[in-house]
């Protein structure tokens, strides 16, 4: 009964999301074409859209310039039929209004807004900052970020029901590591809010309680996997959805061993994709990680 309820819930932006992560050369200056190859090749192995620019991607380190450079050249090169969401946000408002605007004026297909950081502003800040960038972004469709574990501040489900009176703003990422915010969510928004999972490890139960679909770092490397562990939910086989949880489990914990994204860098890199270390102040996974993660990687084929 859920599976069959949770089929007819709309995935505004699809199933899978995958947050991608940034490439950098050898000299830390943004690799583009590889960044496209990287896009692509995520789209062609189950993911309906990238987020870039969010946490995964390094935002705190880009600069506006890299994130716009990197933006046209990622959206440029897809297929159409994936979307391209931007990570916009900021805890300066007029800032995160400009470069939703920006995303808006260049044809991102959405634009990923986080909750301020370190300021901790009270729910009437919240709903002041978000409304502010909604009448902004026009019709660009958004997606609330929660993730009050880097953010320091805890956007309320009361709050998220106050902005559903913005048209543009359908969906959220839910990160606060709880299963329960979705319930909360959906008590008080309805099926109106699309909630994606910002946990891969917590995507298969989300999923039992009315998300969507997931912002994935996994999908990098298991895209296809969660995509079937995540039809296979909505077709009522939840034995073989479940059976893909668990295998993929190891894998979602070693990905998160140490801070996003030094671990996915390193996964990537001995997957064979060279996008380099992460930017300062963020260090590269030591030795004993590496070996672990190499461990894992080689369980999964």
């Amino acid at each position: 009964m859920i599976a069959n309820t949770a089929k007819f819930l709309n995935p505004c932006f699809g199933r899978i999301l995958t947050a991608m992560v940034t490439p950098f050369k050898e000299n830390g200056d943004v690799d583009y074409d590889l960044a496209i190859k990287l896009s692509n090749y995520l789209f062609e192995h189950g993911s309906d859209g990238i987020v870039l620019c969010g946490t995964t991607g390094e935002s705190p380190t880009l600069s506006w310039a890299e994130q716009h450079d990197l933006f046209v050249a990622v959206k440029g090169s897809l297929d159409s039929r994936c979307k391209v969401i931007v990570g916009t946000g900021s805890n300066c408002t007029s800032e995160a209004i400009e470069a939703t605007k920006k995303a808006y004026e260049f044809g991102a297909d959405g634009a990923l807004v986080v909750v301020p950081y370190y300021n901790k502003p009270p729910q009437e800040g919240l709903y002041i900052h978000f409304s502010s960038i909604a009448n902004a972004a026009k019709d660009l469709p958004l997606m609330l970020y929660n993730i009050p574990g880097r953010t320091g501040c805890n956007l309320l489900p009361n709050t998220v029901n106050k902005l559903m009176n913005f048209s543009n703003i359908l969906s959220i990422k839910a990160a606060s590591g709880r299963i329960e915010e979705v319930t909360e969510l959906r008590s008080i928004c309805g099926s109106k809010l699309s909630v994606y999972s910002g946990d891969d490890s917590l995507l298969l139960p989300m999923l039992s309680l009315g998300a969507v679909g997931v912002v994935s770092v996994a999908s990098h490397l298991v895209g296809l996997q969660l995509k079937d562990m995540i039809e296979s939910f909505l077709k009522g086989k939840v034995s073989n959805a479940l059976e893909i949880h668990e295998k993929l489990q190891p894998l979602f914990k070693a990905l998160f061993m140490t801070t996003n994204p030094i671990p996915i860098k390193a996964a990537l890199e001995l997957s064979g994709w060279n996008v380099g270390n992460p930017r300062s102040p963020l260090s590269p996974l030591t030795m004993d990680m590496k070996e672990q993660l190499k461990l894992i990687l080689k369980s999964l084929h």
